[in-house]
């Protein structure tokens, strides 16, 4: 009898402990195509998914970005600080993406001379290495709000036509707005990147808020901070221009981890955002 009850008192130990380690999970946002997900596992201090690696913060914070091609189910790996690994299976939502079809381009933004080929280049090149930064600081954690109110005129993920032309999809979110009207930063973090005349997106910043996030913002018409400095959510850094690929004033408000890009839009449901949305991971796990 004495037994029967220790082994009783274990298994209910056991159980509490694994009921507490489900409560303590925490998410923000969707697992879904071109969304980001936010968690916090205590005692997770790496997530792999298909090869690429997320790190947590010593509370078991993180940030992951599904593409817009992200498959349906997702292996996952959870590392343990201890070393354990436990493996899950994701499922990731699908979304319907729009065909946009814009024209009065200029012809050579859509078909290039082989000397503008050498500025897309250049741009690509500084993009991505703004991109690559993996800075262990959480800056992200304070949340995030739109950089500009207007008219979405051109919606993440779309396939885009251009004077007749296919193009690749939209790797961001343009916001129609009038010239000049002030840009702010979506989130606390750290100028990467301040770069003029680019050629597809004219003057640019991007912003590392920590942990593989950034944001981008192009076509901008003035340019007000600079590189490294450090800037807080809803902080003026530009201003709504036409430079580089368009046809009209506007926004491009762009954002990756890791280099995978997604709705920008998205990081408003993460954890102080002004769309601040939890869920359940009962919803995307086997």
């Amino acid at each position: 009898m004495k037994i029967c009850s220790q082994i009783c008192l274990i298994f209910s130990a056991l159980f509490s402990l694994v009921a507490n380690a489900m409560a303590a999970e925490v998410w923000y946002g969707a697992a879904k195509q071109g969304n980001v997900l936010q968690g916090q596992i205590p005692g997770v201090s790496k997530i792999v998914i298909e090869e690429q690696t997320y790190q947590a913060d010593e509370d078991g914070n993180f940030l992951i970005a599904f593409g817009r091609e992200a498959k349906a189910k997702q292996n996952v790996e959870l590392i343990l600080t201890d070393g354990t690994v436990k493996n899950v299976v994701w499922k990731i939502a699908p979304t319907q993406w729009d065909i946009q079809k814009i024209n009065g381009l200029p012809q050579k933004k859509v078909t290039p001379s082989a000397e503008d080929q050498a500025a897309i280049n250049d741009e690509r090149s500084q993009v991505s290495k703004s991109l690559s930064a993996d800075l262990r600081q959480g800056y992200w954690k304070n949340g995030f709000v739109e950089p500009l109110k207007g008219r979405i005129s051109g919606a993440f993920g779309g396939q885009r036509v251009m004077n007749g032309r296919k193009m690749n999809s939209h790797a961001g979110v343009d916001i129609a707005a009038p010239l000049g009207t002030d840009v702010v930063a979506a989130g606390d973090g750290k100028v990467v990147m301040t770069a003029p005349n680019l050629f597809y997106s004219g003057n640019m910043i991007t912003i590392d808020h920590g942990y593989g996030l950034q944001t981008m913002y192009a076509h901008l018409n003035k340019i007000k901070v600079k590189n490294g400095q450090m800037v807080k959510k809803g902080e003026v850094i530009a201003e709504v221009g036409q430079t580089g690929r368009v046809t009209g004033p506007h926004l491009h408000w762009g954002a990756a981890i890791k280099g995978v890009r997604f709705n920008p839009h998205s990081l408003l449901q993460l954890k102080g955002g002004e769309n601040q949305h939890s869920v359940s991971s009962h919803d995307f796990t086997n």
